[in-house]
């Protein structure tokens, strides 16, 4: 497959180094280029050929690439390439009757499919990417931090981060802990959710809450009930149906009918059934005697 930004070596000489325009660009005014630089398509065009990777289709235009180079683009006609360029830079000095190809590469054009721009993974990992063996330190200097002996403003951990030799090395800043209240609050165990909305009560005011510690317990805490948001940190004004003052309905069936036993049999009698065209003694009459005997009842 071709390379992208691949280098000629002789007998095309020594790369050239300039500054090649936006890849995106694949017409331009060839006025702006030196005569002898702009008329040369078919060298250009022979050394994508000579690369032997690939064939130079339609040429898309010439432009300047500083005082005595221009770049030439052909349309790249390649199997997973669609839409990409072979951009030919050829240079010249003043008062050359011929150039000299300095590269050729193949670039992306306006429609070309590109990968998308690279994002290191610490700045793209998302909350749930961790997986066991995963190490994701804190940034450098991340403000949601400060060393445990500096007072975070929270008493509970100051009392005792304060004390020498108890303190851990960092503990949550005031701008950590309200980034850490704000998240909390829009998550699915917020106030506004829609199980909250629904909800006969509070997490607050619910036997299964338990407060968690430090001056966001206010607030939150973590609910206990396995039948709900059970080991998640749910905000004091959240709510479900699991509420440890939730009333069942009462009674059962419908007082307005009388239960149905379909279990219980009535007994009725079959009418005997008299075939007037039938003669004494034949076996429709002997039928209709045995139908309308009351042993043979049947039951419905």
């Amino acid at each position: 497959m071709p390379r992208p930004a691949s280098n000629l070596s002789a007998p095309y000489g020594k790369l050239l180094c300039v500054s090649v325009v936006s890849p995106n660009q694949t017409v331009s005014d060839p006025t702006a280029v030196d005569s002898v630089l702009a008329d040369a398509v078919e060298s250009a065009r022979q050394a994508v050929v000579d690369l032997g990777e690939g064939a130079a289709g339609t040429h898309l235009g010439v432009e300047p690439a500083g005082v005595s180079a221009a770049v030439h683009r052909f349309a790249a006609d390649l199997p997973g390439y669609g839409g990409w360029q072979w951009a030919v830079v050829v240079a010249a000095p003043p008062g050359a009757d011929a150039v000299t190809v300095s590269e050729v590469v193949l670039l992306p054009g306006p429609d070309s499919l590109v990968a998308p721009t690279w994002i290191p993974w610490d700045q793209r990992i998302q909350p749930g990417d961790l997986s066991p063996g995963d190490l994701l330190p804190p940034p450098v200097g991340d403000p949601r931090l400060v060393p445990g002996y500096v007072a975070t403003g929270d008493p509970e951990i100051d009392d005792v981060a304060l004390e020498l030799g108890f303190g851990r090395t960092s503990v949550m800043s005031r701008e950590g802990r309200l980034d850490t209240a704000e998240r909390w609050a829009e998550s699915d165990y917020g106030p506004d959710s829609p199980m909250a909305k629904t909800a006969p009560s509070t997490c607050g005011k619910c036997g299964f809450y338990l407060p968690i510690a430090g001056s966001l317990k206010a607030a939150f805490g973590v609910c206990g009930n396995e039948m709900s948001a059970d080991g998640h940190v749910v905000h004091a004004e959240y709510g479900c149906g699991a509420h440890s003052d939730t009333v069942g309905p009462t009674g059962a069936g419908s007082p307005a009918f009388d239960a149905y036993d379909d279990g219980a049999v009535e007994t009725v009698a079959r009418p005997a059934v008299v075939d007037v065209e039938a003669e004494p003694g034949t076996e429709a009459e002997s039928l209709t005697e045995e139908e309308s005997d009351p042993e043979t009842e049947s039951t419905l």
